[in-house]
């Protein structure tokens, strides 16, 4: 398996879009838009697949904000998807541990990630932090991963 940073690999952009909005109910032009933006930063917004003999098995992004009501915590890790038939085999986890490693040298060390999965993201080092909203209503659960601990309370 190997991870790729999108905004290194513009071939890959294309493809890339149509893939994550194959996954999620965001446009294809959405993640066109983001991923090339993150060509150039090493903040975010920031895009990454998994690949395995060139076929995409896994992605996510960083973004400001993944569709909640809790505008002051940001950047958000999202879309993270891995195919069904690779799941349990440490793709989300290597995906993960990427993300926290390459935004912790772009100076951003608290990153922030809704889902309503209810114990797989403390695997990774993910801590619940607290509910938000979603922009569509629903509640969702909110975790937060910190390169280095904080004495602030962000709740």
């Amino acid at each position: 398996m190997e991870i790729v940073r999108l905004g290194e690999e513009p071939a890959l952009w294309e493809r890339a879009a149509a893939w994550f909005a194959g996954k999620w109910s965001v446009p294809a032009q959405a993640y066109r838009d983001s991923i090339a933006a993150s060509a150039h930063t090493d903040g975010v917004p920031q895009w990454y697949l998994a690949l395995e003999d060139g076929r995409i098995i896994g992605g996510l992004g960083v973004i400001e904000n993944d569709f909640h009501d809790r505008k002051d915590l940001a950047p958000n890790v999202c879309a993270v998807y891995t195919e069904p038939d690779r799941r349990c085999r440490g793709v989300a986890g290597a995906l993960l541990r990427r993300v926290c490693a390459d935004m912790a040298r772009a100076g951003v060390d608290t990153l922030y990630l809704v889902t309503d999965h209810t114990s797989f993201y403390e695997r990774y080092g993910w801590t619940y932090l607290c509910m938000a909203n979603g922009d569509d209503g629903e509640r969702m659960r909110l975790y937060i991963h910190r390169a280095a601990e904080k004495e602030e309370d962000v709740r």
